[in-house]
């Protein structure tokens, strides 16, 4: 499977990004690089290797450590952090678009 410059013009249009044409090649390359290196790791034979489950428990932050239990604090309850709200649909936060093309 290839990215073709017509995909990376209409993704950077959709990102609001405006690219050079010296860049739409440089993403087309590292993407389509990028897609190349997948395809090999797909061809890779991982029948006897287990599946990792708990791959976050492997980097994230030991909550029960002293330091890092100092600087947490509970978080303000959805419904009063909606009460503060100017404009809220009842779930969901109601911002002003602030983006034009």
């Amino acid at each position: 499977m290839k990215v073709s410059e017509k995909e990376v013009v209409s993704t950077a249009n959709l990102a609001n990004l405006d690219l050079t044409e010296e860049e739409r090649g440089r993403m087309l390359r590292d993407l389509n690089s990028i897609l190349d290196y997948v395809e090999r790791l797909n061809e890779l034979d991982t029948t006897n290797v287990q599946p990792m489950t708990q791959v976050a428990d492997r980097y994230s932050v030991d909550a029960s450590r002293e330091d890092v239990l100092e600087g947490l604090r509970r978080s303000l309850p959805h419904d009063i952090a909606l009460q503060n709200a100017p404009a809220s649909d009842g779930t969901f936060f109601k911002v002003p678009k602030v983006i034009e093309r």
